[in-house]
């Protein structure tokens, strides 16, 4: 290719990436990679600018998931050590709003391992997100897995912004990965949600021993189901998950892959998410040229790198912090303004 800037003009024009454009862009020569982040934040810049989405999880519930996910610490298959317990209360959501809204974080995501979630969990979030709108005006998004149209529906009634469910790979590898729901469950309920009014989120794993062309089609395909956010994880394999000790990825071809989300999503947020600290390393702040979204702090079993570090990262790039919580937020008896 070479002329990434050309590439990313016509982009911005309308133009839908060829599979021989997308696939140069995976292929991109380490010599050219700056030039094809300059496309890609040329693209990301004439939709969001320099501002960045931060984004907060609070791990819901534990472990005790019935599914046999490859990548997951927390499936039936997995026998890593991690925490496992029940939904929490709606107290310890809203206190995790809290300090989500102290930190200026414009998404809070509430994530629940399982399956799907049952309607006393349902309950549980529906009673604490009509609290958290109340008081702190955030962003929330929900991700309980697998959801039945009512359950949708009452989320949506009750103020959940976003709900997020992963593709996490292409259908033709997600068999190698998943056996215990299929790749139509999961575009069944990002289906679901969008129906019931709900901003979809719909995202990936990267380095699961996919090929260049799964990539490309996963990056199609959340471009056909129309997902407003599209978190991309790096995988961090862990032991005692049957992808442990997979090692496949290094830092620049996590750029590229950050680059051709971008190049075929324009206008959507595009998240580093998990595994980035281990896959990026010291080339993070790079991916924030392609990239218009983070998470701060710990994901679900695997921490985060420390959260002053992430807020130094993007003082550092001159890019701002995008928060807008409703005018009546407030923290304890103070009101926030």
């Amino acid at each position: 290719m070479g002329n990434w800037m050309e590439l990313a003009e016509r982009v911005l024009a309308g133009h839908e990436l060829t599979d021989d454009e997308a696939l140069a862009i995976l292929d991109c020569p380490d010599e050219e990679l700056l030039a094809l982040m300059q496309g890609a934040y040329h693209i990301r810049r004439a939709y969001y600018g320099n501002k960045v989405k931060l984004n907060m999880i609070i791990n819901a519930k534990s472990g005790l998931c019935p599914e046999n996910c490859g990548y997951c610490s927390q499936s039936a298959v997995s026998t890593a050590s991690v925490k496992t317990y029940k939904m929490v209360n709606k107290e310890t959501l809203i206190r995790g709003a809290e300090e989500a809204y102290r930190l200026q974080i414009g998404t809070y995501c509430i994530v629940a391992s399982g399956r799907g979630p049952s309607d006393k969990e349902i309950d549980i979030v529906v009673s604490a997100v009509k609290e958290i709108k109340e008081r702190f005006g955030l962003k929330v998004c929900a991700c309980l897995g697998i959801l039945k149209p009512e359950q949708a529906a009452r989320l949506k009634e009750a103020g959940v912004d976003r709900y997020n469910h992963n593709i996490n790979t292409s259908k033709e590898h997600h068999p190698n990965i998943t056996t215990s729901h299929t790749y139509d469950d999961r575009v069944r309920t990002v289906e679901t949600v969008k129906e019931a009014g709900i901003s979809p989120c719909s995202g990936v794993i990267i380095g699961m021993k996919e090929t260049k062309r799964d990539v490309v089609d996963m990056a199609r395909s959340l471009r056909a189901l129309d997902a407003d956010s599209i978190p991309i994880n790096f995988l961090h394999a862990i032991d005692g998950t049957p992808l442990a000790g997979t090692n496949e990825l290094n830092p620049r071809y996590c750029l590229k892959v950050l680059a051709l989300f971008r190049y075929i999503n324009p206008t959507k947020e595009i998240r580093i998410a998990g595994g980035r600290e281990v896959n990026l390393r010291s080339l993070q702040p790079l991916g924030l040229y392609a990239a218009n979204s983070i998470f701060v702090g710990d994901y679900l079993t695997t921490a985060g790198q420390e959260k002053s570090a992430d807020y130094q990262m993007l003082e550092d790039l001159g890019f701002e912090i995008e928060f807008a919580p409703a005018p009546q937020a407030r923290v304890g008896e103070k009101a926030w303004i």
